[in-house]
């Protein structure tokens, strides 16, 4: 009999990455860009890599905080208190083994067994498979793409609600559309969460990556902090990733009101039992010191995304508005369907490694995502290749 007999649903259905199937068919080639993953291409810096190696040979390897070590979570919130003109309780943070560890705490919060959370999509597929991982489940409101960039339509949002909706999830930026919520598109999606009794989980971790400047206000994106009350619930998910090169460290942080707090430790501890000290130590020094890389990261994004959305729409095959947040490039290719083919025959015929739009559920299918957040040249060279190759390969699929 086999051993997965009896095993939970949830745990059987779980759904493979269509990310990774595409990553794993390519990984290894000789001379292969890969853009697949939403990283950029610079290890961790070293003045946030010797704090770790100090704290490790100060022997800070032992079981620490639940919430968090307080110096970092002192740091989170002068950090955030920055990118918002006012002060924030440290009791507001909690640090987690990554964003994707915020999400899962986040989704365990609010929903349950014969619950439903809403996610627009096309969308990042951690977040429907942490809802049904846990036995809830996702609702997809397709977003609508246009020459001008994806939008949502918030009256489709709220006649998805039901008795049963627990909570909406609000990515922007998005991942991978670059769909950027204005302040007013969060006010009215705040209203509607209020006059329904939903929680929302506000994935704001793209939110330096701006490129509008309609959009943009000192430095990052329109947020649920600028328009929410203190009795409002929000759930913000938080990545030491992307701003600071630290994808493979595995540090982020939930926010949530400060009455949460011992529910969120309790989880924690029935989890990771917390987060390695030594790591925590090396999130202090890059919040504390590492602004100009965060300025260095935005300007690579934004000179990359000019590159790639010029060269890509030069092929007259690409349909591909530019994004006005996040790292990615999220474009359909004239009279291709099935993008999971196309991301292996790009890897054949390019050398270049995409990320299928079947990945990202519901709208997505006939897009690939490309990360641009790379070293500029390469990102010239994969663009180059992608020329070459995507008018073949759209004729090739036409004829």
């Amino acid at each position: 009999m086999s051993r997965r007999v009896g095993i939970r649903q949830e745990a059987e259905r779980a759904p493979e990455s269509g990310i990774v199937e595409v990553a794993n068919y390519g990984r290894g080639r000789e001379g292969l860009i890969p853009l697949w993953i939403g990283e950029g291409h610079r290890p961790t810096p070293a003045f946030i890599a010797d704090e770790a190696t100090r704290a490790l040979a100060a022997g800070e390897t032992f079981y620490t905080w639940q919430r968090g070590i307080p110096e970092l979570r002192d740091a989170i919130a002068r950090y955030t208190g920055k990118m918002f003109g006012r002060p924030f309780d440290p009791e507001r943070f909690y640090v987690t083994i990554g964003g994707m560890h915020a999400l899962q705490l986040a989704m365990r919060i609010v929903s349950g067994p014969g619950d439903e959370v809403i996610v627009p999509t096309p969308a990042w597929p951690n977040f429907g498979a942490a809802i049904e991982v846990n036995g809830a489940r996702a609702v997809a409101v397709p977003m609508s793409p246009g020459p001008d960039g994806w939008t949502l339509d918030l009256p489709q949002l709220e006649a998805a609600i039901t008795p049963r909706t627990r909570a909406l999830v609000i990515n922007s930026p998005s991942n991978p559309t670059g769909w950027t919520a204005s302040r007013d598109d969060l006010a009215r999606i705040l209203g509607l969460a209020r006059r329904h009794g939903l929680w929302i989980i506000a994935d704001e971790i793209y939110q330096r990556f701006v490129y509008d400047p309609g959009l943009g206000a000192e430095g990052r994106t329109p947020s649920f902090h600028d328009v929410m009350e203190a009795d409002d619930r929000i759930l913000f998910l938080q990545t030491f990733s992307k701003n600071w090169a630290m994808t493979g460290w595995r540090v982020g942080w939930l926010e949530a009101p400060p009455e949460l707090g011992p529910v969120i430790e309790n989880l924690v501890q029935y989890t990771t039992s917390g987060v390695p000290a030594f790591l925590q130590r090396a999130a202090v020094v890059a919040l504390h010191q590492g602004e100009e890389l965060v300025a260095e990261h935005i300007a690579l994004a934004r000179r990359n995304r000019d590159i790639v959305c010029d060269g890509l729409r030069a092929t007259n095959v690409v349909a591909l508005p530019s994004p006005p947040g996040a790292f990615y490039a999220f474009f359909s290719v004239d009279g291709v369907t099935d993008t999971r083919r196309l991301a292996l025959d790009l890897i054949d015929h390019a050398n270049v490694g995409l990320a299928p739009g079947t990945a990202f559920g519901q709208g997505g299918a006939a897009h690939l995502r490309l990360c641009f957040l790379r070293d500029t040249a390469l990102v010239e060279e994969a663009v180059g290749r992608l020329a070459s190759a995507l008018p073949r390969l759209a004729a090739r699929r036409a004829a």
